[in-house]
């Protein structure tokens, strides 16, 4: 068999990236939500293992999808480990219209996933995350980070390593920082990946690997050229080998070397790009328009903005007020809020994906999540969110108020966190819920699971025999201690919308003690109505209740919802 496509010369390639009118980038989703600390899940040598566990799940599945059964014995993994490897891999597909993506939370098994996707899942659990810079102004961090913590004497017994992963000071690499370390990845690990999905020519054995228009889309999954992914613009149509193809008739395949050489000048290209836009940031300060500034690199006590490059819109440095943003002011589907301290945050959305980062004494509200959360390096922050899936790392005395279809998912080096059940509404939340298809129904809040303290994807050496030490977990809120979240109604997004209570059916405890808490209310308004008390007396009252009121605010959190009386 000839080749289908004749070789090209490295110069011809080089041209055709000049020309190309984008650049290719690697898909954030799978690195950033998709990645499981589950040791068996991580490989030494990715290709080895891979190879023949492809094989064999071909064998064992129907019509190349795989169910958690059969991925659970295959990867000698608990039934539990293998649905989550299900649930984590329909939030980071590429491919809106795959039906994993499609199906509704309980049918997730029955789908499966397609071989050919969960194996580059798979291959990308190997992956190492940059680390978290700590920040070039200290004098800034200590302005809004506490001073002291109920875990100051935990940390100071731990050694220097642990004492490194523990401290939730951390600020995230700038976003292309991280591409710039992805796209590097994928340029190593280039050969491997398409070995997964090329298959050989018939005849020509192992030494001529093809890949055909089908397998070649699978790609999708880890890079993109442009900036909304690849299902309004598929990875083909960016291609020499198939843009332009006959949807009728099957694209001839093309020998992976051809494949490789074209995506490894792409991403030199990419990385050549990203080299040199940061080389004039190195000669001076950077502008405040610079969309490429490190989020953390700015001073915490002053930024209040919102800035939306290319990809997620940033929500950062937020101190002592409140900030709030509407459907109307986020552009794309995603949402990172980092290093906010001492405020409240209302993004009030149908979103995406959502990341909450470094922030201290605040209460974050989150609209509607429709792939997955994260919430990393929190201390004493709030979390109230309907989402399919949350996942919790390295937090500390934190509570989370959750409408998840999903199981939530607690991992890394996390102290005292509670659930609850969900606790609020605005007049359009039901709607953005029906958008990124969260549904009200199935609320998973109290099943958290816990995984591994120790996080391998970080790019630091673990002490030894912690690996596999069980993270832990939360407990859920006392019901005398839950309360219902106000949204003020100026904040509720458009009046035209239609909820007007929580759309999240409260479990019978918490029902029960908020109607035991509005009786007590009124019974002590009907008692302070009838006492008769001296004109002196009923002031001396009025000031004993606010004092009383101002500690519970305080010791509740609840004075953060105060901020929103004084506006942006």
């Amino acid at each position: 068999m000839t080749d289908p496509i004749e070789p090209s010369t490295s110069s011809s390639f080089s041209s055709a990236v000049k020309d190309a009118t984008t650049l290719i980038h690697p898909r954030r989703e799978p690195f950033e939500h998709g990645l499981l600390p589950i040791p068996k899940l991580i490989f030494t040598d990715p290709t080895q293992t891979l190879i023949p566990l492809k094989q064999k799940l071909v064998e064992l599945s129907t019509n190349h999808r795989v169910d958690s059964a059969t991925l659970s014995e295959s990867l000698q993994i608990s039934i539990d480990h293998a649905r989550l490897v299900l649930d984590a891999l329909s939030s980071v597909l590429h491919s809106e219209s795959d039906p994993l993506v499609k199906a509704k939370p309980g049918e997730i098994d029955s789908v499966g996933a397609d071989i050919h996707d969960l194996v580059l899942f798979l291959y990308i659990q190997s992956y190492k995350r940059l680390l978290p810079r700590t920040h070039k102004d200290s004098a800034a961090v200590a302005d809004v980070w506490p001073s002291t913590s109920a875990f100051d004497g935990y940390l100071s017994a731990l050694s220097p390593l642990q004492l490194v992963r523990s401290n939730s000071r951390r600020f995230m690499p700038s976003q292309t920082d991280e591409e710039a370390h992805q796209l590097s990845y994928l340029q190593k690990h280039l050969a491997n990946i398409l070995s997964l999905l090329a298959e050989p020519v018939e005849g020509e054995g192992e030494e001529s690997l093809v890949l055909t228009m089908y397998r070649f889309e699978h790609l999708g999954f880890l890079i993109q050229f442009g900036d909304k992914g690849s299902e309004r613009n598929p990875l083909s149509q960016s291609s020499p080998f198939f843009a332009n193809s006959d949807p009728d008739m099957p694209a001839v395949p093309v020998p992976a070397a051809q494949v490789h050489d074209w995506i490894l000048q792409n991403i030199t290209s990419a990385l050549e790009h990203i080299s040199e836009r940061a080389s004039p940031k190195e000669n001076g300060p950077p502008s405040a328009s610079d969309q490429d500034v490190a989020m953390a690199d700015a001073c915490a006590s002053s930024v209040k903005a919102l800035t939306c490059p290319r990809g997620p819109c940033f929500i950062e440095g937020i101190s002592k007020s409140s900030y709030v943003k509407q459907a109307s002011d986020i552009k794309g589907s995603s949402v990172k809020v980092l290093n906010c301290h001492e405020s409240t945050i209302y993004v009030l959305a149908p979103l995406k994906y959502a990341t909450v980062y470094g922030c201290s004494d605040a209460t974050v509200v989150i609209g509607a999540v429709g792939k997955a959360v994260r919430v990393e390096h929190c201390e004493r922050v709030h979390i109230i969110i309907a989402a399919k899936r949350i996942c919790i790392a390295n937090c500390r005395e934190c509570v989370f108020f959750l409408g998840v279809n999903q199981r939530p998912l607690i991992v890394g080096d996390n102290h005292k966190l509670q659930v609850a059940p969900y606790n609020t509404f605005y007049s359009q939340l039901e709607e953005h819920m029906t958008e990124v298809e969260v549904d009200a129904i199935i609320n998973k809040w109290d099943e958290p699971l816990a995984l591994g303290v120790v996080d391998p994807h970080d790019s630091l050496s673990h002490p030894a025999g912690v690996s596999d030490v069980q993270a832990e977990s939360a407990t859920h809120i006392d019901p005398d201690h839950f309360t219902n979240f106000l949204i003020p109604n100026w904040l509720g997004g458009d009046s035209t919308g239609t909820t007007n209570d929580n759309p999240f059916q409260l479990p019978d405890p918490y029902m029960m003690s908020q109607h035991k808490n509005q009786k007590n209310l009124e019974e002590i308004k009907q008692m302070l109505r009838e006492v008769p008390l001296e004109e002196n007396r009923k002031r001396e009252l009025s000031s004993a209740i606010h004092v009383y009121f101002k500690d519970w605010l305080y010791a509740s959190g609840n004075i953060r919802q105060l901020y929103c009386l004084q506006g942006d």
